[in-house]
């Protein structure tokens, strides 16, 4: 990894940037903030007048020919997933790297575009789906890599969060229009992402969606869906905003020799032989009232890597690309909830 400084432009500034500001800070020895671009000039200023003794001599860019005269070495985007498409046609355009939070848009064929967006202009696209670099499953790779587990033939995916109505009541939040859907796309996506790690890709699946009396909104806050994997594993998953007080999401992955539980930071290996390994302790993850309420070391370590791998060619630990899996499956849950059938999932990219 280089030595210098890498300059990183801030996208939006809206709830999650507190993650960012946590995240850049701690890796001042590896980059410093340019500037910050908002929907509005004056949200640009209010955010560096917060944070600015973090980050001396950010500017506030006055629109994107700004940020792109600067000329940053990446770029962060946290917008919410409606209005990204021209910065990414924009930084692509110029050969600036991008790292965008999840998720990538609102529909799998947005995404697609995006990503070949990035493909074509040969610029590194990442996302933040940081649960992939969780010491948890970091420790669930390594122990895959070593042990016989057998194979995987029963899967729990349990996503039981929180969002009070006062969530909702923001402009757009929960619309089709403005994040393309509800607890699936939002808050859901992270798990699944997480799942299909170990998983591999899902072949079909039958699913229910619905809005719950807890919430006026336009899309769902309630899914349970059957899951068909290409492997010949079965599973079910269960994922909500409607579970006051909100619950620490669970992976459960039944292998013919061991049971492994994923719950935030924390692994448990129950063995068939009798042998039970506890590896890590849970952690908030934001499921509660609190949608902030996590940890930002798992957003620092997706920039970490994304420096590294802007320096040395590598690819990013959640791609642009490798991020369409979880669109694919999200898409086929709705569709098969709206159609009240069993629909074959499609392929990422």
């Amino acid at each position: 990894m280089s030595t210098t400084r890498s300059n990183v432009a801030l996208i939006g500034c809206g709830m999650v940037a507190s993650a960012y500001v946590e995240s850049f800070a701690n890796l001042s020895g590896s980059l410093r903030l340019s500037g910050v671009l908002a929907s509005r000039p004056a949200n640009s200023a209010a955010f560096l007048a917060k944070h600015g003794a973090a980050f001396s001599g950010a500017q506030a860019y006055a629109d994107m020919d700004a940020l792109l005269a600067d000329e940053p070495d990446f770029a962060v985007i946290i917008t919410p997933p409606n209005v990204r498409a021209p910065y990414v046609a924009a930084l692509a355009d110029a050969g600036i790297p991008i790292l965008m939070e999840k998720p990538v848009e609102r529909t799998l064929n947005a995404a697609r575009k995006l990503v070949d967006i990035c493909a074509h202009a040969r610029v590194p696209l990442g996302i933040v789906l940081q649960h992939r670099v969780r010491p948890s499953a970091q420790k669930l790779r390594a122990l895959l890599a070593e042990h016989d587990f057998g194979s995987l033939r029963l899967v729990e995916i349990s996503v039981p969060w929180w969002r009070g109505q006062g969530y909702y009541d923001e402009p757009g939040r929960g619309s089709l229009a403005r994040d393309g859907g509800g607890v699936l796309i939002s808050q859901a996506i992270h798990t699944l992402d997480l799942a299909l790690q170990f998983t591999g890709p899902v072949d079909a699946v039958t699913a229910m969606c619905r809005t719950t009396r807890f919430h006026d909104m336009e899309t769902e806050d309630f899914v349970t869906a059957g899951l068909m994997f290409e492997n010949g594993a079965v599973g079910s998953l269960i994922a909500s905003t409607a579970s006051y007080p909100g619950r620490t999401e669970e992976i459960i992955l039944h292998y013919a020799n061991a049971s492994v539980t994923l719950r935030s930071a924390e692994l448990v290996v129950a063995w068939q032989s009798g042998e039970t390994q506890v590896f890590g302790s849970a952690q908030s993850t934001g499921a509660g009232g609190d949608p902030m309420a996590f940890t930002s070391a798992w957003h620092q370590a997706v920039i970490a890597d994304f420096i590294a791998c802007i320096d040395s060619g590598a690819t990013p630990v959640a791609s642009g690309a490798s991020a369409l899996d979880g669109h694919a499956l999200i898409e086929a849950i709705i569709n098969s909830g709206a159609q009240g059938r069993t629909v074959s999932v499609d392929k990422g990219y």
